[in-house]
C-alpha cells in the first residue's frame, strides 16, 4: 500500500466523520434541545438574587 493511498483513506475517513457530525448537529430530532440550550444564557430565573 502506497503512502498516498493511506492519505486518501484518511482524508475520506475524516470527511465521513465531518459529515456525521454535521448530520448529528442539524438533525431535526435535536433541534428542540439545542434551542433550549441556546436560551440558557438569557435565563434569569437562576443565579442572581436581588
Amino acid at each position: 500500500m502506497d503512502i498516498n493511498t493511506v492519505r486518501n483513506l484518511m482524508t475520506l475517513l475524516a470527511f465521513g466523520a465531518f459529515l456525521g457530525i454535521v448530520w448529528w448537529a442539524y438533525s431535526p430530532a435535536r433541534r428542540d434541545r439545542f434551542e433550549q440550550d441556546a436560551r440558557l444564557v438569557f435565563d434569569d430565573s437562576e443565579g442572581e438574587s436581588k
